[in-house]
């Protein structure tokens, strides 16, 4: 099935999307975004079976959401909820031990809200319950804790945000996996401060604890991307992306391409 590319330039580092090559090199299709077409309604018209974008995660959601291609964008919002894949995830995930929340109540009750993840907790971890992610997760005191020191009134005005709190847990070590069809299909090495690439190869340990996970795991959708660290307990699953809003690191472009279009 040939893959019609919608790419947007300038999301993960200046100048050509990073799918374009590839893409090309598989004799696929590709339209550069542009923004402008949300305001005047003149989508390009693409007869390609299989239309599938990547770039950045708002516009991911909103190509989804669209529903003028298909698949349009891999960003399923509601199914790569940490609430709805966490309890799946049980036995891999990073939070163990976690507390749903709003950015609201953390403020107004901050140590009332974390005295169930045990401890005399002063610091915890706080992340969107999105995977849009309307605040980077974060490591936050919560003594004085405010919504501005979570980003409140910059990217999101709701302060009845979900979000997930839990225990700081230190990640030495991240990889990131390109998941297809239950398969994973590319992998890298990252270093989430920064958004840099790795170079080396991916520890065997790491990679089939990341099949395992791509293989038992229910998938959100099609092509998503799966994220493990190693921490002090050992390999740990961070989180899950959506494909069509992730950067993608050193992950191999080619083989990525090819398990799109063979999906």
């Amino acid at each position: 099935m040939i893959v019609h590319w919608l790419l947007e330039r300038d999301v993960f580092g200046e100048g050509a999307p990073p799918l374009l090559e590839a893409a090309r090199r598989a004799g696929h299709g590709v339209t550069i975004w542009r923004d402008e077409w949300w305001a005047s309604g003149r989508f390009p018209e693409i007869d390609d079976e299989q239309v599938v974008f990547h770039g950045s995660l708002g516009n991911a959601a909103r190509i989804a959401a669209l529903g003028r291609w298909t698949p349009g964008a891999y960003c399923d919002v509601e199914r790569l909820r940490c609430s709805a894949w966490y309890p799946a995830a049980a036995r891999w995930r990073l939070n163990d031990r976690h507390v749903w929340t709003s950015v609201r109540e953390l403020c107004e009750r901050s140590f009332a809200i974390v005295q169930s993840l045990g401890g005399d907790l002063r610091e915890v971890f706080v992340r969107p319950d999105s995977p849009l992610k309307p605040f980077s997760g974060r490591v936050v005191a919560l003594e004085g804790l405010t919504p501005e020191r979570l980003d409140h009134g910059f990217y999101y005005e709701d302060l009845d945000l979900p979000i997930v709190v839990a225990p700081v847990t230190i990640v030495h070590e991240e990889w990131r996996f390109v998941v297809v069809r239950g398969k994973v299909v590319a992998k890298s090495g990252y270093q989430a401060m920064g958004r840099r690439s790795m170079s080396g190869p991916v520890p065997t340990e790491v990679t089939v604890l990341a099949e395992t996970i791509a293989r038992e795991l229910p998938a959100p959708e099609p092509a998503y991307v799966l994220d493990l660290g190693r921490t002090d307990v050992g390999l740990r699953l961070v989180e899950l992306n959506p494909f069509s809003g992730s950067d993608l690191h050193g992950c191999a472009r080619d083989t990525i391409v090819e398990a799109v279009e063979l999906s």
